[in-house]
């Protein structure tokens, strides 16, 4: 994956890579522009930059008993519902709902119109505005594009048996991702079916699914009728 227009792939088909969002600004408007080669990429520079994050700027409504260790940027019109935890730097978008009862770690960016609920671990992801991860699901170490909706029950694995970084597959070759923990990559308009088990580095192209307790041992880059 490159910043060359209309290359975003896997994540997008039709997205310009500059126009991608590290931290809800577009990649473009960064003052320290990460070159971007393949898409675990983008989760290295959102991590660089929300690390970073210094003070807290809050316009959203955070539940009393909701608890936030860490700096934080909500956007207006987000709810923190009860029962939430954030630990770690957070940044979320606008119009989003969190919660009831759900586990934020960060290095997390979550874009606009976004949710995340019920008994949902998120840990260093990238997600992009319009997605839902909305019920018992853990996410880690992953990027999930636009309009993504995770069904119930959702798990990435994010680490080897043997401790060694994650390959993924580009062009035919596995390629060294000098990750030791990482997730998945998913699509615009991509769906999981319930209890949907995703295997360490496996991409998800746009409009793709899966099934009901489907195991994902393999990139998904075409439709699944």
């Amino acid at each position: 994956m490159s910043s060359v227009p209309s290359d975003c792939w896997p994540l997008s088909l039709t997205r310009n890579g500059e126009d991608f969002p590290i931290g809800n600004l577009p990649l473009s408007q960064h003052v320290e522009h990460p070159t971007i080669r393949y898409p675990w990429d983008l989760l290295a520079a959102n991590e660089r930059y929300v690390s970073a994050l210094t003070e807290n700027f809050i316009q959203g409504e955070v539940h009393p008993s909701a608890v936030i260790e860490g700096i934080v940027h909500i956007g207006p019109g987000t709810r923190i519902l009860p029962g939430v935890f954030i630990e770690g730097n957070v940044v979320i978008g606008a119009n989003c709902k969190i919660g009831p009862n759900c586990y934020i770690r960060g290095n997390t960016s979550i874009g606009d119109h976004c949710h995340i609920g019920q008994s949902v671990e998120i840990k260093n992801c990238l997600i992009l505005s319009h997605t839902n991860v909305g019920h018992l699901s853990y996410i880690g170490d992953s990027i999930l594009g636009e309009h993504v909706n995770l069904g119930a029950g959702t798990t990435t694995a994010n680490l080897r048996h043997d401790g060694k970084n994650h390959r993924s597959m580009v062009n035919g070759e596995l390629v060294d991702t000098g990750r030791r923990k990482f997730g998945t990559i998913i699509g615009d308009h991509a769906h999981t079916g319930i209890n949907t088990s995703i295997y360490p580095g496996r991409k998800l192209g746009p409009h793709t699914s899966t099934r009901p307790g489907e195991v994902v041992q393999h990139d998904l880059l075409t439709f699944n009728e």
